[in-house]
C-alpha cells in the first residue's frame, strides 16, 4: 500500500527527470547496474521503474551542458553484492564516499552498506543498504 492512501496527506514522489546525453545508454547503464529493466519510450523519455512507484525518465538533453546530480537507491542488502559486482564487470569504479576518494570499497553506513558510482553523465549514484538516520 503505498504512503498516499496508508497517509492521505502523504506526498510521494512520482517520477523524476534526468538529463542525459544518450537516454538509452544511461537508462540501460542504471538498469543493468540496479538489476531492473528499461521500459517503453514514453514522448521524449525513457523511464526506468524503481519499483516502488517511483520512475527515473530519462531525458536525452544534446544542446546544453548536463548538470550532476546525486540520486540515492535504497536496494535489498541481499542485492547489493549483484550490483557490486556488475559495476565490476562493466569496469565502473565504486567509491565508499560521495567525492569519489575511496576507489574500490564500500561504506557501512548505519549498520548498512553503500557505495557510489558515476554514470556515464557524470550524475553521482549511491546504493545503500539502510537509510540515512535523521534526527
Amino acid at each position: 500500500m503505498s504512503n498516499a492512501r496508508q497517509y492521505p496527506n502523504a506526498v510521494e514522489l512520482n517520477h523524476t527527470v534526468v538529463h542525459a546525453r544518450d537516454r538509452g545508454l544511461s537508462a540501460e547503464f542504471l538498469a543493468v547496474v540496479l538489476g531492473l529493466e528499461v521500459g517503453a519510450p514514453f514522448g521524449p523519455f525513457l523511464p526506468v521503474d524503481l519499483g516502488n512507484g517511483v520512475t527515473l525518465d530519462y531525458y536525452a538533453m544534446t544542446d546544453e551542458p548536463i548538470q550532476p546530480q546525486h540520486y540515492a537507491f535504497l536496494v535489498p542488502e541481499e542485492r547489493f553484492e549483484g550490483m557490486i559486482a556488475r559495476l565490476e564487470a562493466v569496469g565502473v569504479t565504486y567509491y565508499a564516499d560521495p567525492h569519489h576518494t575511496e576507489p574500490g570499497r564500500i561504506n557501512r553506513l548505519f549498520g548498512g552498506r553503500g557505495a557510489y558510482f558515476a554514470d556515464p553523465d557524470g550524475h553521482n549514484m549511491e546504493i545503500m543498504t539502510r537509510p540515512y538516520v535523521r534526527p
